[in-house]
């Protein structure tokens, strides 16, 4: 597959690997050690779960997805009938000229992903052909130009005082049109800023704004978890997160640790909402403090998935663990205008001390007591030599003589 798919550009994704001929290390392969063959740089990989099997090629299904630069996808008819692989290189069709792109999935699943997302037909384009050594060469060269593109039309943008943030620059394969990717908190007048671009550039110019998420999504990167983020490997719908997620799972309402390093709330914080909101139905709301003899009883932790709330006295530092059943039942008698006597009252028996469990070499002799036996008539008496005592010194000289 070839290495420029992962839209890393020219240089490669790869480790550094030492020749013979070089005294130093050179830069080798696309920079992404070792995962070329997921089709590019694991950035929204799909499976292709139906691709074993192989339907008659006039019920194949014609349309193929073609991933660019940044992740973005779209959709191309292969009327030509190409014989098309995924990795292969292709140039497609655009609006006012062509660009080169690399197949990410064919098969049943495009028309699946087209039927979920809602495209019509008329929106679908023509694969013109399979891109050549040329074509990838001509690529590769524009590709060259985008990062000092992107440095230079920054400097434009700090010289200007223009309140918006540049991160990416993509150029099409025909070298006719660069996209600009910007994000930005308000609405932004670039219309001067687009005829110095095309004069500085002598391109046509497109200015796209994308969200903060999409920013991230674009570039990349480590989370604190220590894995990619999920935006640029498989998350393609973003959802809007609230504090109500971190409030429901007793998360620190701490925006540093809540947020992530698009600057906004951490879209993993959705993942085990329901879990937690099926658990909450079991858990009383203690609007305020239980009523004993003793005093009253603030409510300082609940673990939810072990039905257990953690109450103390403001007289003691000790806090007591009761069961939520427990705790509705204190609730009801309090509503009552009753009291119980006591917190230490409402904590279950604990279970006895269990034994300590034997190490794994005991447990197993025990089920094998024949092996035990046999290893018993194997081992050896240990016999000690015994040693002569020393005989006094005239014993020594008579023996002598």
């Amino acid at each position: 597959m070839a290495c420029g798919s992962c839209g890393c550009g020219s240089g490669g994704c790869g480790t550094r690997t030492k020749t013979i001929d070089t005294i130093g290390s050179k830069i080798k392969g696309c920079r992404n050690n070792g995962t070329c063959g997921t089709s590019g740089c694991n950035k929204l990989n799909v499976f292709d779960w139906l691709g074993n099997m192989e339907l008659p090629s006039h019920q194949r299904f014609n349309t193929v997805e073609v991933r660019f630069k940044g992740g973005r996808k779209e959709y191309f008819r292969n009327n030509d009938q190409l014989d098309l692989e995924i990795g292969d290189a292709v140039i497609v069709d655009v609006p006012n000229g062509y660009h080169l792109g690399h197949i990410s999935l064919r098969g049943e699943l495009v028309r699946l992903q087209i039927l979920k997302k809602k495209i019509p037909n008329e929106e679908i384009r023509d694969i013109y052909r399979k891109a050549s050594a040329r074509d990838l060469e001509k690529y590769a060269e524009v590709q060259a130009k985008e990062m000092l593109t992107m440095y230079r039309t920054r400097e434009i943008i700090q010289e200007m005082q223009i309140q918006m943030k540049l991160s990416d620059v993509e150029y099409q394969a025909d070298n006719t049109k660069a996209t600009f990717y910007y994000s930005a908190d308000d609405r932004v007048d670039f219309r001067e800023l687009i005829k110095i671009l095309a004069g500085e550039f002598k391109i046509r110019i497109e200015m796209r704004q994308i969200s903060l998420r999409q920013e991230a999504s674009r570039l990349g990167g480590i989370g604190v978890c220590g894995r990619e983020l999920c935006c640029s490997t498989w998350l393609t719908e973003f959802k809007s997160v609230s504090t109500a997620a971190a409030r429901y799972q007793n998360l620190s309402l701490n925006p540093s640790k809540l947020s992530g390093q698009c600057g906004r709330l951490k879209c993993c914080l959705n993942y085990e909402l329901e879990t937690y909101l099926d658990a909450l139905v079991d858990i009383p709301k203690v609007e305020k403090p239980l009523m004993t003899a003793q005093g009253e009883a603030q409510l300082q932790k609940t673990d939810i998935f072990k039905k257990i709330m953690w109450f103390s006295y403001d007289t003691e530092s000790t806090w007591y663990p009761i069961p939520t059943e427990r705790v509705k039942e204190i609730i009801t008698i309090n509503e009552k205008g009753g009291v119980v006597e006591s917190l230490a009252d409402a904590i279950p028996p604990q279970p006895a001390n269990k034994p300590k469990d034997m190490d794994f070499q005991q447990n197993l002799e025990l089920e094998n007591p024949e092996k035990l036996v046999s290893r018993d008539k194997r081992k050896k008496p240990n016999k000690r030599k015994k040693r002569r005592p020393e005989q006094p010194s005239s014993n020594k000289e008579n023996n002598k003589k």
